[in-house]
């Protein structure tokens, strides 16, 4: 029991520490974080001139390796890309190394679960080569689960309550209230609400 309190008070003393230390990250780089945010390893953050990234309230970050017993082989980056570009994550989200990169604007609802790994980002990223096209935003809806090693690109909308099934690349928007998966992502199945 005592070995037990002991190792649970330590653990207390890590979590404030990332807590300071990414409140301070935050802070630097000018990103607004709401009260509550729970932060377990580094989480990294980048904005550029005249943009913006708002975090909502009581989200959670799991950057380091041991945080996620699925497995992170990164932590959380966060970052803007250009001029006007905003990140905008709502309340109550959790992330497990999640790479989150907007050019132009990524919108993230209440309670969006992001699996380990997974990436959202709303543009091709090789802005100069004649093959890509321009940035897209994207838009989580509310209560969306996204599985592990999930990757949203550029110009996809996913309505609240949908599941996005393990390793899917979502190309294309998902409808609300269903479960998707694949590469390409696909709708499999409605997603049934109670009482229905």
């Amino acid at each position: 029991m005592l070995l037990t309190r002991s190792i649970f008070w330590r653990y207390e003393k890590l979590i404030k520490f990332w807590g300071k230390r990414n409140y301070l990250r935050a802070y630097i780089w000018t990103v607004k974080v709401g009260k509550g945010a729970e932060f377990y390893g580094t989480t990294r953050f980048f904005k550029s001139k005249n943009s913006q990234i708002e975090i909502g309230e009581n989200c959670i970050f799991n950057s380091a390796v041991g945080s996620n017993w699925i497995g992170i082989d990164r932590p959380c980056m966060i970052s803007t890309q250009g001029d006007g570009a905003k990140v905008i994550i709502g309340d109550g989200c959790g992330f497990s190394g999640t790479v989150i990169g907007a050019f132009k604007l990524i919108k993230l609802g209440k309670n969006v679960r992001c699996g380990a790994n997974t990436l959202i980002t709303d543009s091709d990223w090789h802005l100069d080569d004649p093959r890509t096209s321009e940035p897209a935003e994207v838009i989580i809806e509310d209560n969306v689960w996204l599985g592990v090693n999930c990757v949203v690109l550029k110009g996809v909308t996913i309505g609240e309550n949908s599941l996005i099934g393990a390793n899917s690349l979502v190309t294309k928007s998902i409808p609300a209230n269903v479960v998707a998966a694949g590469n390409p992502c696909k709708v499999i199945k409605p997603i049934n609400k109670p009482n229905e």
